[in-house]
């Protein structure tokens, strides 16, 4: 199953500046054109195989370039391959580089550099792990072709190289993609997207720089909608500027020092709104799905039931409140483990979230499963206005339930940082921290990495639930969709006994710019396209 199976039609594009365009070059402008935009955080990781940070995964976009692209139907597009050709019954793959294809140090991209970055990101990748699975060979018989030979068909493949959920299979120079995938990068940045990361001119907290790659050449072919298409820029250099005050975040953009805040927090989207210079509008259907991630390795979430007890203290309405406000429009709440509207969305063990909240309830079910005030080390984004938001619910939450709880408030670099280590909370763990996957990140088992459970290669927190690995295993097998809604089913009846994480609800993230800004894509926060008046 693919993803115009599952949200066909989902999601348009703006890109109608698009149209008319040359099919070749990067713009025809001499003059020196800047845009200045302000990310959801700092760029802590630079390294966009390493972690599942959004954040991250925007710079990789802006850097390297993909084997192929989404468009808005959430479909595979060929982006650096010209195309392929699927032979022997679908066991061998071969895919063509197309030409004019250089990395940011002229040196042209060759197939042998694809190959060890699809190994270096199905490493860390969900998916990635089980195309490599049924993969026989993988090489690159020469500098434009690259070769899978397979146990048997795997239609995912392609989606597997194009999709936008992290971590992406972005290409990258071989002397890079040949790094340990648990290391970050060592040596510069070099990619073949359109834009050069100017590490020189990064200030850490503060500001990244990106200036374009006069040797881009996009494709000559396609239309510009989510992360497929020609990838032509209209822009010389693109400045991120973190700013983690929302107030003075809204007046930059308002009075013209910024040109796009990624996302505005809902208390100010009314002041913005007002404003005839700035434009507002959500700019990924499948919205954010929000997520308390529990430490699986150390007490006291390294028992089912004391997970399992705290979602009757789980009011999704109270977290998606404070991160986007009170209209309705803009979140959902009882949310299982699948995003709603989606196929494999059901209502099984909702009952658990939707039940009457009883936090004297909740207390007795913890003594019972075996808590004994432990402490919960809950690291906190302060300078990420969502993520703060849950936080601090979860705190609350968590307090009123009688568990003891130290509150970490640091900055969202630090977290990204610190929930990688898999020492216990009193050497400088963690217990639980909040973040949020975009819905496309969540569509199914074989993309949902927050629903893992094979311990230690799992995202962090490293649940171990064999039953999920092993109905997952099964759901790539399934023959049709009413076989796979069945399994998804049984998935989320096993989430909600064994508690992966909690979900906290469903919000719609709005996007801001100026009204000057053309060409802006739907997805993510992407720069190609886009042009200023």
């Amino acid at each position: 199953m693919n993803r115009r199976q599952i949200l066909t039609g989902a999601g348009a594009v703006l890109g109608a500046s698009a149209m008319g365009m040359p099919a070749l070059g990067q713009g025809t402008s001499g003059a020196a054109r800047l845009l200045k935009f302000i990310p959801q955080a700092d760029l802590a990781v630079l390294d966009p195989i390493l972690t599942t940070a959004y954040v991250t995964r925007h710079h990789g976009y802006m850097v390297w370039d993909t084997l192929y692209g989404f468009d808005q139907d959430y479909k595979p597009q060929p982006q650096m391959v010209q195309g392929h050709v699927i032979e022997d019954d679908g066991k061998r793959v071969t895919m063509t580089l197309r030409d004019g294809l250089r990395w940011h140090d002229g040196e042209p991209v060759r197939a042998r550099d694809c190959v060890a970055s699809i190994r270096r990101w199905a490493a860390r990748d969900a998916l990635g792990q089980v195309m490599m699975s049924v993969t026989d060979e993988l090489s690159a018989p020469d500098d434009k072709t690259i070769l899978f030979r397979l146990k048997r068909p795997f239609p995912l493949m392609f989606e597997a190289l194009g999709k936008p959920s992290t971590p992406v299979a972005f290409m990258m120079p071989e002397r890079l993609a040949s790094q340990d995938p648990n290391q970050p990068l060592r040596g510069d940045l070099i990619g073949s997207g359109p834009f050069r990361f100017a590490a020189s001119e990064r200030v850490p907290g503060a500001r990244v720089v990106y200036t374009r790659f006069d040797g881009y050449v996009p494709r000559n072919d396609g239309t510009p909608t989510w992360t497929a298409g020609p990838k032509r820029t209209f822009l010389d250099r693109v400045e991120w500027h973190v700013t983690p005050d929302p107030a003075t975040a809204s007046a930059a953009l308002q009075n013209g020092e910024m040109d796009w805040w990624e996302q505005p927090t809902g208390d100010l989207q009314p002041v913005l709104r007002r404003n005839r210079n700035v434009v507002l509008e959500i700019p990924d259907p499948t919205g954010l799905m929000a997520v308390a991630r529990f430490n699986h390795l150390h007490a006291p979430f390294d028992k089912p039931a004391v997970r399992r007890a705290l979602l009757g203290a789980v009011n999704q309405a109270d977290f998606m409140t404070a991160v986007i406000g009170t209209d309705r429009s803009l979140w959902r709440e009882n949310i299982g483990f699948f995003p709603p509207g989606t196929p494999l969305a059901s209502d099984v063990g909702l009952e658990a979230l939707t039940s009457p909240r009883d936090m004297e309830k909740v207390k007795r079910d913890l003594a019972a499963a075996g808590y004994n005030g432990e402490k919960v080390v809950l690291i906190a984004a302060s300078d990420f206005p969502s993520l703060n938001a849950l936080a601090q619910v979860t705190n609350d939450m968590l307090r009123r339930a009688g568990m003891n709880v130290d509150y970490v408030a640091t900055d969202w670099g630090t977290v990204v940082q610190r929930r990688a280590s898999r020492e216990a909370p009193e050497r400088g763990g963690w217990s639980m921290f909040c973040t949020f996957w975009a819905g496309v990140d969540m569509f199914n088992p074989g993309v949902h990495q927050s629903l893992r459970g094979h311990g230690q290669a799992a995202w962090f927190g490293w649940p171990t639930i064999p039953r999920i690995e092993e109905l997952r295993g099964a759901w790539f097998d399934a023959p049709d969709l009413a076989a796979q809604q069945a399994i998804a089913r049984q998935i989320q009846e096993v989430a909600f006994q064994e508690v992966p994480y909690l979900p906290l609800g469903q919000y719609f993230q709005a996007t801001a710019y100026r009204r000057g800004i053309s060409g802006v894509l739907k997805g993510l926060p992407l720069f190609w396209n886009v042009q200023k008046a």
